[in-house]
């Protein structure tokens, strides 16, 4: 299956676009993705192909993971997406575990946001959450994105609690897409509740970086969202 798995990727690279990918992923030296291979293919075309061999075993699965194209370790992901999305219980636990046990290969921005809600959100969303207050205070920039990410599927069924709680672990952190992620969950809870964002937003707005608090009030009316950043000291990144 595996090989039958390869061709599809063979069929379905595109060189030009990979270049391009390697410049938006950043992977020059010193960058976050310092060093990531690309193939060129769309998250469309990496969606299918998820989905056609959405039976693959978790060992295979772990294969593909541990690849050094980003493309492969995405659509690892998305198999496990999808096996999360049909099994029982007992079978998302396995894969959550699993998904947390190999959590550094998750090591790029859009693999965190196309899964970490889908996965561990879903799972956590009616257990203890501690792991991600760990996960908040990890070293690592994706583990630490996806603390703030999961809490995507807990905004989606109205529960804030969490997302805001993470948000202000993280409000001081000193990398620009964990600003940016913060301030995503943000907006995103204002949504559904403007009033707890803006609750929030009361309390913290002042000590946010720029980029954060930008994401976070994107929606609201100009002059609003002027205010806020009057009256907020950081400067743009």
């Amino acid at each position: 299956m595996l090989r039958a798995l390869q061709q599809d990727l063979q069929r379905a690279q595109n060189p030009a676009q990979a270049k391009v990918l390697r410049r938006f992923f950043k992977t020059g030296p010193g960058e976050y993705g310092e060093g990531d291979r690309f193939l060129g293919i769309t998250v469309p075309q990496s969606r299918a192909i998820a989905r056609k061999y959405q039976e693959l075993p978790l060992l295979k699965i772990e294969q593909l993971l541990y690849s050094t194209l980003h493309e492969v370790r995405l659509i690892a992901l998305l198999i496990l997406v999808e096996q999360f999305k049909k099994g029982t219980p007992s079978e998302q636990k396995i894969i959550y575990n699993f998904y947390l046990r190999h959590v550094r290969q998750v090591n790029n921005w859009d693999l965190v946001d196309l899964t970490a809600p889908k996965i561990v959100g879903a799972y956590l969303f009616e257990k203890d959450k501690k792991i991600l207050v760990a996960l908040a205070h990890s070293r690592n920039l994706w583990e630490r994105r996806i603390a703030i990410v999961s809490t995507f599927s807990f905004i989606r069924q109205d529960e804030y609690k969490n997302a805001l709680k993470i948000a202000k672990l993280l409000i001081r952190d000193d990398h620009d897409l964990i600003h940016k992620a913060v301030g995503w969950m943000l907006r995103e809870v204002g949504k559904r509740s403007l009033v707890t964002e803006e609750g929030f937003l009361e309390k913290y707005y002042r000590n946010m970086p720029r980029t954060m608090l930008r994401y976070a009030i994107e929606r609201f009316p100009e002059a609003k969202r002027q205010k806020y950043l009057k009256n907020n000291p950081a400067t743009d990144e």
